[in-house]
């Protein structure tokens, strides 16, 4: 497996050894052993997956302490744009994002320890998405940053996405109380 730095420290863009031949592919898209062995120490303990149409935008999320959550992100099938923002206290790259894609293609993954909303938008219909969690979810630890806040400034490459009336209602990261 490849890994690539970001230029927000923390973030890594995992490219994992894809073994192909004529009946078609083999991956480990987790091993204990060597996550371990580039630094990702943590233990995981919850997986998530969601299905989604074209266009769906979900995010920014959060988890809080003491149920703050490190996620291993990629795409089974379909395409997202995969966004994050730094929103730990006292570092460097506060309030920046970084995004890339993710999909079935290019078989990436994408390691976000805790301290970073998430959020990602569906490029390709019948998307399914796939993360493992560090933490279990707990709904009184959920937090938010609002997906279009123009100090941000992310583009997430649709006019009109289909966003939760919940996702619609964030506050803007100049009214974020950082729990990192």
């Amino acid at each position: 497996m490849e890994v690539i730095n970001t230029p927000i420290d923390g973030l890594l863009i995992i490219k994992p050894m894809v073994f192909k031949d004529t009946r078609g592919y083999f991956f480990e898209p987790y091993n204990k052993q060597r996550f371990f062995d580039i630094g990702i120490k943590h233990e995981f303990v919850q997986d998530n997956q969601s299905f989604s149409h074209l266009g769906a935008l979900r995010g920014l999320h959060f988890q809080a302490p003491p149920f703050e959550q490190g996620k291993l992100v990629r795409v089974v099938t379909g395409a997202v744009l995969d966004v994050v923002v730094d929103i730990r206290k006292g570092s460097k790259t506060f309030g920046q994002h970084y995004s890339m894609e993710l999909s079935e293609d290019n078989m990436l993954q994408f390691w976000i320890p805790p301290g970073f909303a998430h959020g990602f938008v569906t490029l390709r219909d019948n998307t399914i998405f796939e993360y493992k969690c560090t933490n279990f979810y707990s709904k009184a630890s959920e937090g938010g940053v609002l997906w279009n806040d123009p100090e941000l400034g992310i583009d997430w490459g649709l006019q009109n996405p289909i966003v939760s009336d919940k996702d619609q209602v964030l506050n803007p990261i100049n009214q974020l109380i950082s729990p990192f």
